[in-house]
């Protein structure tokens, strides 16, 4: 199976999982999905891959389902929520940055993976602190401009241009803050222009890809 194949199975899967996280726990579940997301997200991102013939890093689609919890939480909730939501989930971020820095720290027994998760968490220092920049700026700005363009229209419709509209602003803002910040200096210029293109290529074709399922959350009832 083509890694295209994977990437769209895999953007299915992440979609059909917040829209069951969703209707299990409601609001509830997509804050906690932010909080967990942004970590994920963080873990995959130090993974390279070839799509569509370029290079690119994993993480994209898990990110692009943190807009749309915010997205879906600001539409139900209200502006206050989905800012709030942003700052849970940045707090996730720092949580696990420093944990697992600390976690480094102790000496290992000979039989230890000291050095596998050296080669993991050891990169996550500047990839996170780069993501934690990105997400609380690129999210506070989609925000901003999901509840602004959702006064702007109607309320009662138009919902796919609130979503992909600030949306496509936002994950602008966020691949170049992150990319600058996680790579700028560790892969070559190519690549690093190559990663910011296709980053955030795929963070649109993410974001279009989620439109029916911010439908789908819009008409759910959650259980609780």
């Amino acid at each position: 199976m083509s890694n295209e194949m994977i990437w769209f199975l895999f953007a299915i899967v992440n979609f059909a999982l917040i829209v069951t996280s969703y209707k299990l726990f409601g609001r509830i579940g997509l804050i906690a999905w932010i909080a967990m997301g942004t970590i994920v997200a963080n873990i995959q991102v130090v993974k390279f891959v070839e799509l569509f013939g370029l290079t690119a890093t994993l993480g994209n689609i898990m990110f692009g389902t943190l807009f749309l919890a915010t997205d879906t939480l600001n539409e139900k909730y209200g502006v206050k929520t989905a800012r709030r939501s942003v700052y849970i989930g940045f707090f996730s971020l720092i949580a696990f940055l420093v944990l697992t820095q600390m976690m480094l720290w102790f000496a290992p027994v000979e039989a230890d993976m000291q050095e596998a998760m050296e080669r993991v968490f050891g990169l996550l220092g500047r990839v996170v602190a780069g993501s934690m920049i990105a997400y609380l700026v690129s999210q506070l700005i989609d925000v901003h401009l999901f509840d602004r363009i959702k006064r702007w229209l109607s309320a009662d419709k138009w919902l796919f241009i609130r979503n992909l509209g600030s949306t496509a602003v936002s994950q602008l803002i966020d691949s170049i803050v992150f990319v600058s910040i996680a790579f700028l200096g560790v892969v070559s210029s190519g690549v690093f222009w190559e990663i910011v293109l296709t980053t955030y290529v795929i963070k649109l074709i993410v974001a279009a890809l989620d439109t029916p399922f911010i439908y789908a959350m819009k008409r759910i009832t959650p259980l609780q």
